[in-house]
């Protein structure tokens, strides 16, 4: 019975979470993020939020493996076109930049070591406000040459994909 009335809790604080949401996540974003601290799973969402502010085109592929990951393209490839990606772990959330070794950071904020990916870890909401979050998220559309041209011809979404917001499991 605490289990039901913990889940119906969950699921109130995510609807009024959702009202004021760019777009709606896809029930499976939901499901997966479940398991997380309140406090985790709302950052996820509204950096997930922030993401589609600045990128509104942008095609959300989800993947659940030891961290719940949201990858962000206009072709809905986002190992190969992406230009971020959102990570849940158990008490932070990363916004990835798939070519953030070749962002300019000034501020000095970018983490990692790899070749190309970097990331801002974010622990709380407040870490959301930060002036340079969108300006390295625009810097990051840039790199990829932006949303398609108006008028150019919809993606069509892989037979995996999940809804038609363009939320897909898979590369």
């Amino acid at each position: 019975m605490d289990d039901l009335r913990a889940r119906t809790r969950m699921c109130l604080r995510i609807v009024l979470v959702c009202k004021a949401m760019t777009r709606l996540p896809d029930p499976q974003l939901l499901s997966y993020l479940a398991p997380y601290d309140p406090h985790v799973s709302d950052l996820t969402l509204a950096l997930r939020d922030v993401v589609l502010e600045e990128a509104p085109d942008a095609i959300e592929s989800i993947v659940k493996g030891y961290a719940v990951t949201i990858g962000f393209s206009f072709t809905g490839k986002p190992l190969k076109d992406g230009f971020c990606h959102v990570v849940t772990y158990l008490d932070h959330v990363n916004l990835g930049f798939n070519r953030g070794a070749m962002l300019p950071d000034p501020n000095g904020v970018l983490q990692g070591t790899g070749k190309l990916i970097r990331h801002v870890t974010m622990r709380d909401q407040t870490e959301l406000d930060r002036p340079f979050v969108r300006r390295y998220l625009q810097a990051a559309i840039e790199q990829v040459g932006g949303p398609p041209p108006a008028g150019a011809a919809p993606h069509k979404p892989n037979r995996n994909s999940s809804n038609s917001s363009g939320a897909t499991s898979s590369d």
